[in-house]
């Protein structure tokens, strides 16, 4: 995996405009891992200061097919063909960081992962959602 792959990999998702939306970032990116993050924001609470579920499964997604998508061979993309949110805890604090991994790539189908973490003021960390998933590969036409 070369680091223009995963600089393309980086633009890509960050040209969607739902990762526009959500604010997030990037700030760790490498084969089979990824880890980003997205501020919690009220347009997207359900009540003040705890986000609703919809941005923190998008953050687990985005972590999760962004891991899958690291290494996959170049000029390739891949799209969720599934995935589970487990809830765990209130998304509540200053942002969300989503850890993203690869658990088995294959050639067609790669099974990903994610750990969504609420982060505190001070930086503390919280587990608030899982994520089980799996990303389809596609290959260049």
């Amino acid at each position: 995996m070369t680091a223009s792959h995963l600089q393309q990999l980086e633009r890509t998702v960050l040209a969607m405009p739902m990762a526009r939306t959500l604010g997030l970032r990037f700030t760790r990116l490498e084969p089979g891992r990824v880890e980003l993050e997205i501020p919690i924001t009220e347009p997207f609470t359900f009540r003040p200061g705890q986000l609703q579920a919809t941005p923190v499964f998008a953050a687990a997604d985005f972590a999760a097919v962004g891991a899958a998508g690291s290494v996959l061979p170049e000029g390739w993309v891949n799209a969720t063909v599934d995935a589970t949110l487990k809830l765990v805890a209130p998304a509540t604090g200053a942002a969300l960081r989503a850890r993203g991994r690869v658990v088995s790539a294959g050639k067609l189908l790669t099974v990903c992962a994610a750990d969504v973490f609420a982060i505190d003021a001070d930086g503390n960390e919280t587990l608030c959602a899982t994520l089980l998933g799996s990303a389809r590969n596609i290959k260049p036409a």
